[in-house]
């Protein structure tokens, strides 16, 4: 991010432009939304900025710009659509301590305006730092069709009513008194009775909240899926977007938890196998306590919550405590793999059932049915097998599986930076050891990536 997005206060600030053309016809329009004071300098003014100074709109200056003119300026916008007087009249407004910014020309521009959805005092600022201004115009015109013009007429009044809400304490339940009345009371008041319905609407809906008890807090057992923010379903971005408090495991990516509002409280409880971890008790004492705040808990954890995710432990810990909580699945990390190399976990005539095992548990590696795995056809998904490669290779040759058997390893799965290794069972380790994988990795004993040419990585780079 070279920009950072920012609201800067012009009420009753300067904000000087030189030009007079079509370039700064553009920037008054929009400069024209807000309460700053306009200065436009030129000797050349189109004849409506000539109007809008006779009508106060502006102070029109009929001259090029000269040494302190930009004095106590918050903003300068050079727009002569001429290279060499926008670096001239730029420089002196630098000089002279204004942001500058220079029409079409991002590299000299000390801030850019963007594109701008206005629902004053609600403002939705589009912008892509000058690479991509048709994208820019095309979420634009999205968002104004999606958010009515009365949204603006509603939260101006809301702002007028803010200090009486501070009679309710902050988070769950203040959160909850303002999505009532934008989101259900306020649009159907302004709509059935206009906008002298809201202040009464917004003192009943406040009555309410102060008389109704304490709501009960509540645990979501959310399944982030395999990384990609893309593959949330949307009950989980709605989980966790409501969310006072998100406790997350390790392999939770950080795209997903910037979907959490910036309030809410972030806990990372992770787990590493044969490595540093909070201990269960601790986690499930932590989903309890914020929900017996009353908080609206999310424990957020990597694929699906039911696929090796300690779940049961959690949800008898909230039995305990008499908290309710729902169960929200994601994508576990085999189905979103075995997308990813072009097959299907199960196939007519190869194998009528997968296995989904793990390497290791909390007593070390994990023991299996090896016997039955070893026979031919048979597919199964191994979830944090990295550290237990060679212990379930020599088992399953101990047993008779081939040593030709496909084996593929997918390392972080679904992500920008997802690596897939096609190798046999034969050659699994030294394989997994010589791939140096620092993610998280899935295995698949009995699978092949469908074109094994077209992967980013191979055995033989490993042999």
């Amino acid at each position: 991010m070279q920009h950072f997005p920012i609201f800067l206060a012009v009420a009753g600030q300067t904000i000087v432009l030189s030009g007079g053309g079509d370039a700064a016809m553009a920037k008054l329009r929009l400069l024209f939304k807000t309460e700053a004071k306009l200065v436009v300098i030129t000797p050349s003014p189109n004849p409506e900025i000539t109007r809008w100074a006779a009508q106060g709109k502006l102070s029109l200056i009929a001259r090029t710009m000269q040494s302190g003119d930009a004095v106590g300026a918050a903003l300068f916008y050079g727009a002569n659509e001429d290279d060499a007087e926008d670096a001239r009249v730029a420089a002196i407004a630098t000089t002279e301590g204004a942001l500058v910014n220079i029409v079409d020309n991002l590299a000299d521009s000390q801030f850019i305006t963007p594109a701008i959805v206005d629902r004053d005092p609600v403002t939705v600022a589009i912008g892509t730092e000058g690479a991509a201004p048709v994208l820019a115009r095309a979420i634009k015109a999205d968002l104004e069709t999606r958010l009515p013009q009365s949204l603006g007429t509603l939260a101006r009044i809301g702002k007028t009513f803010r200090h009486a809400v501070d009679v309710l304490p902050l988070g769950r339940k203040r959160r909850d008194f303002w999505a009532s009345f934008y989101f259900g009371s306020g649009p159907k008041a302004l709509e059935e009775n206009g906008a002298a319905a809201i202040i009464p609407t917004l003192e009943t809906l406040l009555d309410q909240q102060i008389m109704a008890s304490d709501v009960a807090g509540h645990v979501d057992l959310v399944g982030a899926g395999p990384g990609d923010p893309e593959l949330l379903t949307l009950k989980a971005r709605n989980a966790i977007d409501k969310a006072d408090v998100v406790i997350h495991d390790r392999l939770v990516t950080s795209e997903i938890l910037e979907l959490a509002r910036r309030e809410a409280i972030i806990i990372d409880a992770g787990k590493e196998g044969f490595g540093p971890s909070m201990d269960q008790s601790h986690i499930d004492a932590l989903i309890v306590e914020h929900a017996q705040n009353g908080h609206q808990v999310v424990r957020l954890k990597a694929g699906d919550p039911t696929v090796f995710g300690r779940l049961d432990e959690e949800i008898a810990a909230l039995e305990t405590a008499d908290i309710s909580y729902s169960i929200i699945p994601g994508i576990t990390a085999a189905s979103a793999a075995v997308a990813s190399i072009g097959q299907s976990l199960t196939k007519r005539g190869r194998n009528s059932a997968v296995r989904l095992i793990t390497g290791h548990d909390t007593k070390g590696y994990a023991d299996h049915d090896w016997a039955a795995l070893a026979a031919p056809g048979e597919v199964a998904a191994i979830y944090m097998g990295k550290k237990s490669a060679r212990f379930i290779q020599g088992r399953l040759l101990m047993h008779g599986a081939d040593i030709a058997t496909p084996v593929t390893i997918i390392e972080n799965v679904s992500r920008t930076d997802q690596r897939i290794i096609a190798t046999t069972l034969g050659a699994l380790e030294p394989t997994m050891s010589n791939a140096n994988l620092t993610g998280p990795a899935i295995t698949f004993y009995g699978l092949a990536p469908r074109d094994a040419a077209t992967q980013s990585l191979s055995l033989k780079e490993f042999a």
